[in-house]
């Protein structure tokens, strides 16, 4: 277990400024909520303080009990059906031109929640019509009609995270599988959608298994790739095995574009979310092309 402090290239910015308490009055008046929060995201302060925040949907606790997210697990005893409509006032509020919307796993759902996650982004498309919608949803235990569901209502950049490599998916992940997620990114590309990915450093890892995972990702049709490294929620989660320096990650920016990724983003504290904007701007003219709801 590493017991080294964390090295100066790990302190985020703290929060500040009147855009952040606009942030935290929004999400509070429409009884949302945020991965910022839910998961002790490094980056909310600078996020907030920009105006922005990853919002959370189906609730606030998860059915899968990962080792690495600090999430709450158990299970669910409600499902809100005033959520869509109350996010994508949200997103208005906060006059987003690129939103991200992701949840918790909810195997007790038949669908896991996809027909939520379809009413949420065409909500946010109805009120929001220029707004670029990024979501970054579980697996829905590999059941296609589930996915096409988000699919159909056509999000602009559908993310799903593999986290680490495959040997530590077992117990990082638990009730995830490698091979599945691959299977989410590879369906929504075949789909004709910018697909997205990323992955922890510092979790036990080798190097040549994060090579390996970003061929396998990119194999599997992702155009964008985030890395950032992992940070142990608590004594009780997965242990931090090292902390991967700035120079590692600017290794494997490289690497990730040498085998033919768009756009990466890969340093100590980027997440699913970061920079995400920005993202959505280098692939603006996807909007102008969107699949019409293409069969899979």
């Amino acid at each position: 277990m590493l017991t080294e402090q964390r090295p100066e290239w790990l302190k985020a910015p703290l929060p500040r400024g009147p855009l952040f308490e606009e942030v935290r009055e929004n999400v509070e008046a429409h009884d949302l909520h945020t991965v910022c929060q839910s998961a002790q995201c490094p980056n909310m302060g600078e996020c907030w303080s920009r105006g922005t925040a990853t919002l959370m949907i189906l609730g606030n606790v998860c059915t899968r009990a990962c080792s690495f997210c600090a999430i709450q697990t158990g299970r669910p005893t409600e499902l809100d059906m005033g959520e869509p409509a109350r996010v994508a006032e949200s997103v208005r509020k906060m006059g987003l031109k690129h939103c991200v919307i992701t949840s918790v796993a909810r195997d007790d759902l038949r669908d896991g929640g996809a027909s939520v996650w379809a009413a949420t982004i065409r909500a946010i498309r109805h009120k929001n019509p220029e707004t670029a919608v990024e979501v970054l949803t579980a697996d829905f235990r590999g059941k296609a009609e589930y996915l096409d569901l988000v699919l159909d209502a056509e999000p602009d950049i559908f993310n799903h995270n593999l986290e680490t490599v495959e040997r530590l998916q077992r117990p990082i992940r638990k009730t995830a599988r490698y091979q599945r997620s691959l299977w989410c990114l590879e369906h929504a590309s075949q789909r004709g959608f910018v697909a997205k990915s990323g992955l922890m450093l510092g979790i036990g890892e080798r190097p040549e298994e994060v090579e390996q995972t970003l061929r396998d990702i990119r194999a599997a049709g992702a155009r964008i790739l985030t890395i950032g490294q992992y940070l142990s929620p608590s004594p009780k989660h997965a242990p931090v095995d090292r902390w991967v320096t700035p120079e590692e990650f600017a290794h494997w920016k490289e690497v990730g574009h040498g085998i033919g990724f768009d756009f990466v983003e890969s340093g100590p504290l980027v997440r699913s979310s970061y920079r995400a904007d920005e993202q959505s701007a280098a692939f603006s003219a996807r909007r102008q092309d969107r699949p019409a709801a293409q069969s899979a």
